[in-house]
């Protein structure tokens, strides 16, 4: 890579990502035919919403650190592959350009801090830290920021 700065991967479903936001978008047909498995919805992952303070925190985030998206994509939803990078695209733009992962495996990715909602899919045996979103002590994304800037010593000025 050639720079010294530390990886950060950062989960998209309920990190980035309002999972539930996509609900209201779909028939209730559609929501009970697939009640067990609402990550196989066809489209499910191009109508959510971005959860508040994400796309923000994220452009700060490649500012300081080399920052990927790590996902995991339902292996029954090809579509939930392509929308998951349209998603990227169309919120993050230039600051995620060929940064997306998709996989099962979290923990084969090498570098310092996954944020992660879940400790499934590898994060539980990710090599670095697992910061894990949504627990009480990463509740949203300024505790996430404020924890990551100050072990890091780096000093910001923004407002998150």
């Amino acid at each position: 890579m050639g720079n010294n700065k530390k990886i950060v991967y950062v989960d998209m479903d309920g990190v980035l990502v309002d999972f539930q936001s996509a609900f209201s978008k779909f028939p209730k047909a559609i929501l009970d035919e697939y009640e067990n498995d609402r990550d196989d919805i066809p489209g499910i992952f191009s109508k959510m919403e971005p959860l508040p303070g994400a796309i923000e925190s994220f452009k700060v985030l490649t500012e300081h650190f080399e920052t990927y998206v790590l996902s995991t994509a339902p292996w029954d939803n090809p579509s939930a592959w392509s929308d998951k990078l349209l998603w990227i695209k169309n919120n993050l733009g230039e600051h995620a350009f060929k940064r997306l992962i998709l996989t099962h495996h979290k923990n084969l990715n090498i570098g310092d801090y996954l944020i992660d909602d879940r400790k499934a899919r590898g994060a539980d045996l990710f090599g670095g830290e697992h910061i894990h979103f949504g627990a009480e002590k990463f509740l949203d994304w300024p505790s996430v920021l404020n924890y990551l800037f100050k072990k890091e010593a780096i000093n910001v000025s923004a407002d998150f």
